[in-house]
């Protein structure tokens, strides 16, 4: 038989930049934790099951410089940290809402 080539789509620079930020683990589920009122760390990561506090603090660090996290401190007393989206961070739930009901149709969950 004979082999049959494909023309591949290059992939967009923009698809490329937007999961160096969302393709990293719990990026995404932080940001799908964050849709609602601000939150603070203890919150998120009661949210985010079974990330740790260290990888947590640094993806939160991460998704700041990227402008989709903004972290507000409150002097107090007591001193509290809240974090929330930004207007871009905003712009990522629909894609997400569309992303997992894709996932709930196309894809198996692991068993256990």
């Amino acid at each position: 038989m004979p082999e049959v080539e494909h023309e591949l789509h290059q992939c967009d620079a923009a698809v490329t930049l937007a999961f160096s930020v969302l393709g990293k683990r719990w990026n995404g589920m932080i940001v799908s934790s964050l849709g609602g009122d601000p939150s603070t760390f203890v919150a998120l990561r009661r949210a985010v099951a079974g990330i740790s506090d260290t990888v947590l603090s640094d993806r939160l660090a991460e998704l700041a410089d990227a402008g989709l996290v903004a972290r507000t401190v409150d002097a107090g007393p007591p001193v509290t940290v809240s974090y929330a989206l930004t207007e871009s961070g905003r712009g990522l739930l629909p894609i997400l809402d569309q992303l997992g009901a894709w996932a709930s149709l196309n894809l198996e969950r692991p068993t256990r």
